[in-house]
């Protein structure tokens, strides 16, 4: 049994990364035979692209997918730690799964993810939640096989969790949920320590895949068909700093669009390590797509050295202006945290000011999450819920105000639309995403599923858009 530690998952020593090749062990072909499973996934794009690899491992032991958790042999939770409501949902559906085991004493029931990660979680696991019967976190996803072979084998609960700053692991299978894009893993962890954040502890030090790596599964998704892929990393922008090499990410950028994969996307940027060389480079080329995810989290500057940003509101405000300026029809989105430990009115009020100025395509909104062992919350905290709640409401009026502005924007404009299949109106309207990453809804033929086609936008709402085939 291995145990989660908080200290040893905060460690940043120096020394060398190593990258080791994934493994299939021949004699667990049949360990699933006749078997189904089925994996509920929380959180982020890097946990999704998690649990295709998962779905993958598993079908390589024979296990076959099923639609239905209730009627599966094998179910694995993967989970989520950045908020408190992703930890509330895993652990009700555990409880639920809880019953479900009373009455089929033979589920196999795995929990793995950020959660995995935590001292506390796994304590209670231990203590409230023997039904679980292994846990695995995020530095050896690729020993599934081994740690769910000797459950099986020992029929007792084995936990297998590493705290450790990780390493590089390649060429393990991938069941992508999707024909036409795809998640493209660029690096893991973070060394940022935002003082809210529990992923430098749950993800590990940051460590870069080398170029070649990356290069060669993104042409082999251009080989098969795929139209888009998404270069994904807790901070995508910090590409290749843990390297001796100056190959940074926008460097990655320019040889990923050389690729001429139709579309291009990453995510989740620093504002921190944003260059204006990658502005160049997202500008030059049409196949990098014009939509941003940059993070403010809050609009004082004040409140940004608190949660350890590393850069001001003016420092925020004049990156934005730039992408505005140098990348044309971009749209950028963000998130926001309302009610950090300390935060005023004032600080507040600078916030929503902030948002009136960027006028967000779109933006992700947060009440305040403490997250044990961060250092966020040995912090005083005396502002209400109900005051807290209110101020996100507040912002929510502002931010959902210009989302509705900027899709009305464009009313009557042709745009390029990837089709990704229907969408839950019915059967005959499709939907996709446009090159700014606008939702849109349309009618149309099921042969066009999986190409890129314009459409005009006829009618637009806070959330999506609506439109018609040109």
């Amino acid at each position: 049994m291995q145990l989660p530690n908080y200290k040893e998952a905060r460690s940043r020593k120096k020394q060398q990364i190593q990258k080791e090749e994934y493994k299939k062990d021949e004699s667990f072909g049949q360990l699933g035979k006749g078997k189904t499973y089925y994996v509920k996934t929380y959180g982020c794009q890097m946990n999704e692209h998690d649990s295709e690899n998962i779905k993958a491992m598993l079908e390589e032991l024979g296990f076959i997918e099923s639609l239905e958790m209730e009627a599966s042999d094998l179910v694995i939770l993967n989970t989520c730690s950045i908020r408190e409501n992703a930890h509330n949902k895993a652990f009700g559906m555990l409880g639920r799964l809880k019953h479900l085991k009373e009455t089929r004493k033979d589920l196999i029931l795995g929990l793995c993810g950020c959660m995995a990660q935590e001292e506390g979680v796994v304590d209670e696991i231990l203590h409230k939640y023997r039904q679980v019967d292994f846990v695995f976190g995020t530095h050896n996803l690729h020993r599934l096989p081994y740690i769910l072979k000797k459950h099986m084998d020992s029929n007792q609960q084995e936990i297998e969790v590493l705290s450790v700053e990780g390493n590089l692991i390649e060429g393990m299978p991938v069941k992508r949920a999707s024909k036409h894009k795809a998640f493209v893993n660029i690096m893991y962890g973070c060394d940022k320590f935002c003082t809210y954040c529990i992923v430098p502890y749950t993800r590990g030090k940051q460590r870069s895949r080398k170029k070649e790596d990356i290069l060669k599964e993104v042409e082999e998704l251009v080989s098969s068909g795929y139209k888009e892929v998404t270069l994904l990393g807790q901070n995508v922008n910090a590409y290749g700093k843990d390297t001796d090499s100056d190959y940074s990410m926008a460097n990655l950028l320019e040889d990923v669009a050389k690729t001429n994969i139709p579309r291009v996307r990453f995510m989740t940027s620093h504002p921190w390590d944003f260059t204006d060389q990658m502005i160049e480079i997202i500008a030059k080329y049409p196949n990098i797509m014009p939509s941003i995810h940059l993070p403010v989290q809050s609009g004082s500057s004040r409140i940004l050295k608190l949660m350890g940003r590393r850069y001001t509101k003016e420092e925020y405000i004049k990156l934005f202006d730039k992408m505005k300026e140098k990348i044309p029809n971009v749209s950028i989105s963000t998130d926001i945290i309302v009610g950090f430990p300390g935060e005023t009115e004032e600080d507040f009020k600078e916030t929503l000011e902030l948002a009136e100025y960027c006028k967000y395509d779109n933006a992700f909104t947060f009440i305040y999450s403490p997250r044990e062992n961060t250092a966020a919350c040995r912090l005083q905290d005396d502002t209400p819920l109900q005051e807290k709640e209110k101020r996100l409401y507040r912002l929510n009026s502002i931010v959902n105000q210009y989302f509705l502005e900027n899709n009305q924007k464009m009313i009557g404009k042709t745009v390029p639309v990837l089709v990704e299949g229907h969408n839950e109106n019915g059967k005959t309207e499709l939907y996709g995403y446009t090159d700014n990453n606008k939702l849109i809804n349309f009618d149309g033929d099921d042969s066009l599923i999986g190409t890129i086609i314009p459409v005009e936008v006829v009618d637009a709402k806070t959330w999506s858009l609506d439109g018609k085939i040109v």
